[in-house]
């Protein structure tokens, strides 16, 4: 009897969390994202010739690097553009098949909501790294990327895998500590968006994910 009303419970709790959090979030994701942003920032560094300068402040408006760098500006946006693209679209595809093997549904209200509570930030930080980029304050893009999509994670964190809440806490620290020490600005950056993600996506993947597959 004992045991029947604990299986009761337990079916109960999962289909609670079920309708209140987004749980086809794929740990491979995490990693093809990282992957995805190790091979952005090394474009970057091989485009500016591996010179830390431009992220240096103490040589930054003396050497005239801020010149040089607004002249190389475009490629480097259209770079983290295609980054992103491809980031997503490898999210996209992953979420969608982990959701496939498990019966979920990959659009649902609680993925609207956790959407939305992801991009709010991520907007707003967008919207502030165009204005630094307005200014010529090249320096500060790279770190104020990764606070606002540690944000971004805190935010949506409610609606989907706690673990993430983790990830967003990281990536604040990393994008602070890049504030302070703006000439590993880049470094910082790929280190956040290409390690993190690829720790945390095997993580993710190791405890949800694994014994789904062997399972199969």
């Amino acid at each position: 009897m004992k045991s029947e009303q604990l299986e009761n419970l337990n079916e109960i709790r999962n289909l609670m969390e079920k309708s209140s959090r987004f749980l086809s979030l794929s740990g491979l994701s995490g990693v093809s994202a990282g992957i995805i942003a190790l091979v952005g920032a090394a474009v970057a560094f091989f485009y500016l010739d591996f010179d830390q300068r431009y992220f240096d402040i103490n040589r930054y408006f003396y050497n005239g690097m801020h010149q040089r760098l607004q002249q190389q500006i475009g490629f480097l946006v259209l770079d983290a553009v295609i980054v992103l693209l491809m980031a997503l679209s490898a999210g996209v595809y992953f979420t969608t098949r982990k959701a496939k093997r498990k019966n979920l549904q990959v659009w649902d209200n609680t993925a609207k909501r956790m959407l939305v509570n992801l991009f709010i930030p991520l907007t707003a930080g967008g919207i502030f790294c165009l204005i630094l980029l307005y200014h010529h304050v090249f320096f500060l893009v790279a770190p104020a990327t990764l606070i606002f999509y540690g944000l971004s994670l805190l935010n949506a964190s409610k609606y989907t895998l706690p673990d993430i809440r983790y990830l967003g806490i990281c990536e604040i620290v990393l994008g602070l500590a890049g504030s302070f020490f703006v000439g590993y600005g880049l470094i910082i950056w790929a280190i956040g968006f290409g390690v993190l993600h690829i720790v945390y996506g095997t993580a993710m993947y190791m405890k949800y994910e694994r014994e789904m597959v062997v399972n199969k």
